[in-house]
């Protein structure tokens, strides 16, 4: 997907999102990011950086470090690299609108070549994040629909945890420690 799709869903002059742009150079460390997102519904939107963009995926259910999950993960529209960084509230009447916390982000290695294993329907990645660690799979199924749909899996790994829940264990942001709540009141 290219990043017209991004740019042709926003008003900038409205949105504090950042602007529609490729990252220039190839990374030494590639960065993953997991924003979560209170808009029309509460969803986690997984983000990798591959060739100079975040792919993105839509995860309802969110991340699980417990291997028996396969999250549901829709792929959406690529996103610019700087939206790494992006932590504040979408007006209302734009795209998405409502309240986007860097729920999580690190380094990612992949397990292979990212753009070939995206085209062949599985990537496997290493996740190095403040919440998120080891071995995860994304597995594009044939459910049907108008986007692809994938399945976020963790890898059973020394990381695994099949008892606890992270979402639950670990709401707030990891970039500024802010809840929903606060990271809303402070864009009022």
């Amino acid at each position: 997907m290219a990043l017209k799709e991004y740019k042709r869903r926003r008003d900038f002059k409205k949105t504090t999102e950042p602007a529609a742009r490729r990252r220039k150079g190839k990374p030494m460390n590639p960065v993953f990011v997991v924003h979560k997102h209170k808009a029309t519904r509460l969803h986690y939107d997984f983000r990798l950086e591959i060739d100079g963009v975040l792919k993105s995926w839509a995860v309802p259910k969110g991340p699980s470090m417990n291997p028996s999950d396969k999250r549901l993960a829709v792929m959406v529209e690529d996103h610019p690299f700087d939206y790494k960084d992006f932590e504040g509230t979408i007006p209302e009447g734009e795209y998405g609108a409502g309240t986007v916390m860097i729920w999580d982000a690190g380094t990612f290695e992949p397990r292979g070549n990212p753009a070939e294993d995206l085209e062949r329907g599985e990537l496997r990645v290493r996740l190095d994040g403040t919440k998120l660690k080891g071995g995860f799979v994304l597995v594009r199924t044939m459910m049907g629909g108008k986007k692809e749909n994938w399945l976020l899996i963790k890898e059973r790994d020394e990381q695994a945890d099949a008892e606890g829940d992270i979402l639950i264990d670990e709401p707030d942001s990891a970039a500024s420690g802010r809840s929903l709540t606060e990271i809303a009141d402070q864009e009022r």
